[in-house]
């Protein structure tokens, strides 16, 4: 993450510190779990003392919401450059799912992991963590709402009858969560193409 070079240099450190805790322990966390990596771990990742670390968040469970949030921020540019393509709705939302498609097969890409893995392990665990999630979620179906209606307008994504645009975004982000989740636990890639063949057909290609 970059710095500003003419800031003073105690906000530099502080602002860094608290990035680098954040993004060492979003690795750390999508590959292995919440609950499977524990503080010392991510400290002597960071190479950061106990002392600091307390400084940002007030527990872990604080740092795994911080975490999500993180997270979904991240995200939220990543859809802002699909969003931002010269290409028809239908083609930016064909874009999102192959992305999704393409991070999910044969293991776990870090950048999809956080998401899968969290979803299935702290939602009766952490309530501020299951707020945070939930929040993630209606930030990604929102956007893929907005896409639907604008292929909609364009004439690109086709416009089945009595069914709200809000209602697709969910029935589809639902369907490739869960098979994002059951192909960790099958080990294949069978769920992932159920899901791609369903959302292209829906999509008109």
């Amino acid at each position: 993450m970059s710095t500003i070079t003419n800031a003073p240099p105690v906000p530099i450190a502080t602002s860094d510190t608290r990035a680098h805790l954040l993004e060492t322990g979003y690795q750390l966390i999508a590959k292995k779990g919440f609950t499977a990596v524990g503080l010392k771990q991510i400290l002597d990742t960071a190479g950061v003392p106990k002392g600091s670390f307390y400084h940002y968040f007030a527990s872990k469970e604080a740092f795994g919401e911080a975490i999500i949030h993180h997270y979904f921020s991240l995200y939220k540019t990543r859809l802002d450059i699909i969003g931002a393509q010269n290409v028809s709705a239908q083609q930016k939302l064909y874009n999102y799912f192959q992305n999704w498609y393409d991070t999910q097969q044969n293991g776990c890409d870090h950048e999809k992991c956080l998401v899968v893995k969290l979803s299935a392990e702290v939602a009766d665990m952490s309530e501020p963590m299951r707020i945070a999630l939930n929040a993630g979620y209606q930030q990604t179906v929102n956007w893929l709402g907005d896409q639907i209606k604008a292929g909609w307008v364009d004439g690109s994504v086709p416009q089945p009858d009595n069914i709200a645009a809000e209602s697709i975004a969910k029935r589809w982000y639902f369907a490739w969560l869960g098979a994002s989740l059951i192909a960790k636990i099958s080990q294949t890639n069978t769920p992932l193409a159920e899901v791609w063949q369903m959302t292209t057909s829906q999509l008109g290609r």
